[in-house]
């Protein structure tokens, strides 16, 4: 019944994923269209400033997801340390935590760079876009963002419920 259940999950997590995946493409085709838009009203350097913004949007925020997750599973394992767990295993412990916790720190830095781009980069948008149009465009980076961090969410979740089914699949004959 767990195996089924597990499965079950599984299989609406997959659904899920496919649906933020649709989205995500639907996403990339706004971003196209107000690219071309960008590209037609701003001056070439204004445009490049743009273009690299939305490029490091996604590199940051995936960068931040990632680094949290990895130091999530490292203090997963830090709190089942008990007696029995050699000094070896908990030194290395130890040391992934505060690497990855340093490497977050340093991402944080970054996302907030990368939030002061993002007001520089509207300013330059606000002189030539539309009141809808700059909507538009906050509302894409908004749900860009939203969208990685929700299929983010989604590998984790997956990833975590195959290891269960796996770890049940070799433990049940």
């Amino acid at each position: 019944e767990l195996m089924a259940s597990l499965r079950a999950r599984l299989q609406s997590l997959w659904e899920e994923r496919e649906l933020v995946l649709q989205e995500s493409r639907e996403c990339a085709e706004r971003g196209q269209g107000l690219e071309a838009t960008v590209r037609d009203l701003c001056k070439p350097n204004e445009f490049e400033r743009y273009l690299m913004f939305i490029g490091d949007l996604e590199k940051v925020v995936s960068l931040l997801l990632c680094l949290s997750s990895r130091l999530a599973r490292v203090q997963n394992a830090m709190s089942r340390i008990d007696g029995d767990t050699d000094a070896e295993e908990k030194h290395s412990l130890s040391e992934r935590h505060k690497l990855l916790s340093r490497q977050r720190e340093d991402a944080k830095d970054l996302k907030e760079n990368l939030d002061r781009r993002e007001r520089v980069v509207s300013g330059i948008l606000a002189k030539y876009l539309t009141e809808q149009q700059l909507q538009d465009y906050r509302h894409f980076v908004q749900v860009k963002t939203s969208l990685l961090i929700e299929q983010k969410d989604l590998e984790e979740q997956i990833k975590f419920f195959e290891e269960q089914l796996e770890t049940l699949e070799q433990t049940i004959p």
